[in-house]
């Protein structure tokens, strides 16, 4: 089915293939941010009259759907954030930050994205704990096996992507989970290449705690969500202070603060970009995130099959799960081929992908990437695949 009609942006004669770094927004997500504005835009949790009812009850609505969507067992085990940045670092220093002591131990993988590892560097620097990797494989995936391996008396966290951005993996995240847990270790899964993609299940999984972003799954750039088990993310403290977080303060002895997840959204929230949340999961919903996996794998395969065809082109993932390409054109830097491949409107990601470690697995420092969704079809790989066929590419690309 192609669903290009519900997306404006695409009326505009592109080939968006930059999905993994935020997808395209229907219609009916920008449609319910400008009700809001239009209709009734008031504070949530600050008025007792009708439109600011409203408010709360559309605001709280959405973390319901949240919970649903993603199976959580309770709604105050959703908290909103500005996105997954902000919730990797609510967990780190929120919550790791003191429960951590000299000398333990996080695992990462080299293939995290920035999110995902700046923060542990950072609490590294100010507490002394040890960052350290667990080895990706020579198709640069991850293995349970490897995890084991990698585990020491001193591990006390497990923080990963569940979906890479660049190589487009998807980890054994149940079995680590499992393994972990059983060692005491807890498991903190980077969410926002997966949740929009793929069927996350929270209680299945058994994950500790997950970060994902509206603006990867058709929703509002600027909205997140930390989801944490109850009694861990209970006793995360607040990075934010103000209002909205507080019963009641008379001096700096006497403070209350309000229970989950309340506690943790101080200041006035992305109201219009919650809702709009809220209408990009009914789509989804409607849609089947069964069938959204399906349709980016079956044309993930299509174009890396047809990738393979072409001599000047290397293809860094071909043998691993997702709805990532990434590769290069020969003697080509990456940034000149996505300036070429744009005269073509073809929007396709160059560079280091906020994966700057990777280089140490891949060998080089800048990939082109095609991130798929959905709404893409065979007539847009096409449409890339003939660009790339183009033996002048070289000539074009440099502008010799």
């Amino acid at each position: 089915m192609n669903y290009k009609n519900d997306f404006p942006m695409l009326n505009k004669d592109i080939v968006y293939f930059d999905n993994g770094a935020t997808t395209l927004k229907p219609k009916c997500v920008i449609d319910s941010i400008c009700d809001y504005y239009s209709n009734y835009s008031s504070n949530a949790h600050r008025g007792d009259y009708k439109i600011s009812l409203k408010v709360n009850e559309a605001y709280e609505g959405v973390r319901n759907k949240i919970k649903e969507f993603i199976n959580a067992r309770r709604n105050d085990e959703i908290v909103f954030t500005s996105g997954s940045t902000d919730s990797l670092n609510m967990i780190v220093y929120g919550y790791f930050k003191y429960k951590l002591k000299e000398n333990d131990e996080v695992l990462v993988t080299k293939s995290e994205h920035a999110s995902n590892i700046l923060p542990w560097y950072e609490l590294s620097n100010e507490k002394k704990i040890k960052v350290n990797y667990i080895p990706l494989t020579e198709n640069h995936t991850v293995t349970l096996d490897n995890v084991i391996k990698s585990i020491t008396d001193k591990t006390k966290v497990i923080s990963i992507a569940h979906i890479t951005n660049v190589i487009g993996d998807i980890r054994p995240i149940k079995e680590i989970v499992e393994y972990a847990h059983n060692k005491g270790i807890l498991v903190v899964v980077d969410g926002a290449q997966s949740v929009g993609h793929t069927k996350v299940d929270v209680q299945d999984l058994d994950i500790d705690f997950l970060a994902f972003s509206a603006h990867k799954m058709l929703g509002p750039t600027g909205v997140g969500v930390l989801y944490g088990k109850y009694n861990l993310l209970n006793e995360v403290i607040p990075t934010k202070f103000g209002g909205g977080m507080n019963i009641s303060f008379t001096s700096k002895d006497m403070i209350e603060y309000k229970e989950l997840p309340y506690r943790l959204e101080a200041g006035t929230q992305n109201i219009a970009g919650v809702i709009g949340f809220g209408s990009a999961i009914d789509y989804i919903n409607k849609i089947g995130i069964d069938n959204i996996e399906e349709t980016c794998d079956t044309l993930k395969e299509y174009i890396i099959k047809e990738l393979k065809k072409i001599p000047h082109i290397k293809v860094y993932n071909e043998n691993v799960e997702g709805s990532i390409v990434t590769f290069n054109v020969k003697d080509v830097f990456a940034q000149d081929t996505a300036i070429y491949l744009d005269k073509y409107n073809i929007c396709v990601r160059s560079g280091s992908h906020c994966a700057k470690k990777l280089e140490d697995e891949l060998g080089i420092k800048n990939t082109c990437r095609v991130s798929i969704y959905f709404y893409n079809t065979k007539e847009d790989a096409d449409k890339l695949i003939n660009a790339l066929k183009n033996e002048n590419i070289l000539v074009e690309s440099l502008g010799v």
